[in-house]
């Protein structure tokens, strides 16, 4: 290669090292960029933050068999309890159980949840942390149902004291039973009790007992039934003993229950009274209006057995007598009864038609005479009263010798009649004159009826009520 080849070879390698070691200038993106950060810019410490490395929790979950309750193998745990009642939701009596809504307060002392802190602060946890710790096992005595509330997250709060010192609450709507005595319904008054108690541990594991005496249960002074009045909220508690595991200390929440008695009143009571009231409306219309009479009687039965249904239908079949159904069979028994008038009434009076017709039969001719107020009982008379005693004709008046001998045996007969009456007046009898005038039947039901129904009422409620 020549040697200014050589040369020009050499210059053209310079220059290209040269120029890389130049600064090129940025390209212009439109942003503008900020300044490194400096040390007065530095973030602060997350506490929460998992490190790398073995973690230092304050509690000791871990370090500990959280299976086993505190204290064990040495005297009971005292667990304190108190409740709030929320609301009392339902009462049912064809159950015979009541809902509540309540908080369920837990306090006991744990020496393994202990944690160091300067503050003396307490810490609070979600349900999460129940699941690795021991709690108290308390359940409700006699529950149908019963679950904790998860809108929108478990209803349950832990809070643990620096000393160990726990408190655990939770959010609980229970079904219980309620033995219910209806012997004065609806008249009565309820006394309901829900029962908290342990499952597993005796009496010699673990203390059960209300934190602060009655001032332990809370209630909301909203509370209230459509059909109750809560009279009355109390605690007690007691010892339970079970045959094959031994003695429990049970928690009692009592509360009284007084029924209102206006819905009654206007649903059962009032109704039946008036059917028993119209049904006396039947005295006062005629015996011969036998469709009136009868179809009254009907509607009344039939409506007083549709009141009886209807509240059977809503009560419990239980096997005593209650208040209700003594009013509602007494009323049912009156208007029966008011039906049985009638039918005594329309049986009288066609007896006594028949016995004036088989006597009009056998005495053509004597027919008015029963009626005659003229004839003298001794048996004088004239011949223009004879001839005119029932309105009869000249043509149909006897002869002289049938005719005496007719009237012979009317005055007989209506000596007879009169006698009986007097002596039966006499004696006090008058049952033989009202059966024999069926007016007088109607006119004594008028009185003896609302009587009798009075009494009863007056009777009733002043035992009742």
């Amino acid at each position: 290669m020549p040697y200014f080849m050589r040369v020009a070879l050499f210059l053209f390698c310079l220059m290209a090292l040269v120029d890389c070691r130049k600064p090129r200038r940025k390209r212009w993106t439109g942003q503008l960029e900020m300044p490194k950060q400096s040390h007065m810019y530095k973030k602060n410490l997350d506490v929460t933050k998992i490190r790398t490395g073995k973690p230092q929790p304050l509690l000791r979950v871990d370090d500990h068999d959280f299976t086993m309750r505190p204290a064990f193998g040495g005297p009971a745990i005292p667990v304190g309890v108190d409740v709030q009642v929320e609301s009392l939701d339902s009462i049912s009596e064809v159950d015979m159980d009541f809902t509540m809504t309540l908080y369920l307060r837990h306090y006991w002392r744990d020496e393994r949840l202990a944690f160091p802190s300067t503050s003396n602060k307490s810490m609070t946890f979600d349900g999460r942390l129940v699941k690795k710790i021991w709690v108290p096992d308390v359940f409700f005595v006699h529950s149908k149902r019963s679950f904790t509330h998860d809108t929108t997250t478990d209803n349950i709060m832990l809070r643990v004291f620096p000393d160990g010192h726990v408190l655990y609450s939770m959010r609980i709507t229970v079904t219980a039973m309620c033995n219910m005595d209806f012997s004065h319904f609806p008249l009565d008054s309820q006394t309901c009790s829900l029962e908290l108690e342990s499952y597993a541990y005796t009496d010699e594991d673990l203390m059960l007992y209300w934190k602060n005496g009655d001032e332990s249960l809370k209630t909301d002074d909203k509370i209230s039934l459509s059909q109750f009045l809560i009279q009355k909220f109390h605690t007690t508690s007691r010892l339970a003993f079970y045959s094959s595991t031994g003695w429990y200390n049970r928690l009692y929440i009592n509360f009284t229950l007084h029924r209102h008695i206006f819905f009654f009143l206007l649903q059962t009571y009032f109704p039946a009274t008036l059917m028993v009231m119209l049904s006396w409306v039947s005295f006062w219309i005629d015996h011969r209006a036998v469709p009136a009479r009868v179809s009254l009687g009907i509607m009344t039965v039939l409506t007083m057995s549709t009141i009886i249904t209807g509240v059977n239908a809503s009560m419990p079949r239980v096997s005593y007598i209650r208040a209700v159904d003594i009013y509602l069979w007494v009323s049912f028994v009156f208007v029966f009864l008011s039906v049985l008038e009638y039918a005594a009434v329309n049986y009288l009076t066609t007896v006594q038609e028949q016995k004036e017709r088989k006597f009009r039969e056998k005495f053509p001719c004597m027919c008015g005479m029963l009626h005659s107020r003229t004839m003298m009982l001794d048996g004088s008379y004239s011949e223009s009263e004879a001839n005119s005693l029932a309105g009869y004709p000249r043509s149909h008046i006897l002869p002289e010798e049938e005719r005496q001998d007719k009237i012979v045996v009317h005055l007989a007969l209506n000596t007879e009649l009169t006698s009986s009456r007097k002596k039966g007046l006499l004696k006090g009898q008058m049952g033989l004159y009202i059966f024999q005038n069926t007016h007088a039947i109607d006119k004594y039901s008028r009185l003896i009826f609302p009587a009798f129904y009075i009494f009863f009422n007056i009777i009733y409620w002043s035992v009742f009520s």
